[in-house]
């Protein structure tokens, strides 16, 4: 997994100072950051007293981060933080704001099929997802856009840095299976989430119990998460 370079400097100072700057603009009520918190670097800051900065006047209900992914190999390659990166995040997201008395929430971003994502690491996200109890109303599929690792990995099924053979999930029914994985609770996506359980021998998804992502009659099995769009558990 990703870690830091030991000659990061991490401090948020200069960031910081901008935005109380700009919070003292004549005219201006609210500077709100929407996204684009990197919440490793975030985490990693020990001088500044950002996250607090951030939650006291800079989020308007909710935040958007993109974990994109909770499998290690497909973190990896992404070049992300481990799983549990996002997870001490979001407790010290919920506990500052909290002790700030602010209702505000995380919305994460994720995505399907990119290089190194096998079938099982999708049913692993859906996992993950089922027991955060969320549901994402978007799922943005992978694309290939020029300069990026995650391209020279999809066109080659290769990494670059390494040499080593990646999986890539180009077929329409894999891509399909995938993106349904993310939004099993949707009962469009029903068929194709049972085919793609079937397919990673993961039939003890399948049924009424409180783990199963969807029944075995093509229906949505109870499973206690939140609806679609809920801001639950995202505190």
């Amino acid at each position: 997994m990703h870690t830091a370079c030991r000659k990061l400097r991490v401090d948020h100072s200069d960031y910081v100072a901008l935005l109380r700057k700009l919070r003292a603009l004549p005219g201006v009520k609210k500077v709100f950051i929407r996204s684009g918190i990197r919440y490793d670097y975030l985490l990693a800051d020990t001088r500044t007293p950002f996250l607090e900065e951030l939650c006291r006047h800079h989020v308007s209900g909710q935040l958007k981060v993109a974990p994109e992914h909770v499998s290690e190999g497909v973190l990896r390659l992404m070049g992300k933080s481990d799983r549990a990166a996002y997870e001490r995040f979001l407790a010290e997201y919920g506990a500052m704001n909290e002790k700030l008395g602010k209702k505000q929430y995380l919305i994460p971003y994720f995505i399907a099929s990119h290089p190194g994502s096998t079938l099982k690491d999708a049913v692993a996200l859906a996992e993950f997802l089922r027991d955060a109890r969320f549901q994402p109303d978007q799922v943005q599929d992978f694309i290939p856009t020029p300069g990026s690792l995650s391209t020279c990995m999809y066109y080659t099924g290769l990494d670059p840095m390494t040499g080593a053979k990646v999986f890539v999930p180009s077929s329409t029914e894999e891509r399909r299976m995938q993106r349904a994985l993310l939004q099993y609770r949707n009962p469009r996506n029903s068929a194709m989430v049972l085919k793609a359980l079937r397919a990673a021998g993961r039939r003890d998804l399948i049924g009424r119990g409180k783990r199963c992502l969807v029944s075995d009659d093509g229906e949505d099995g109870p499973r206690g998460g939140a609806p679609t769009g809920s801001k639950r558990a995202r505190r």
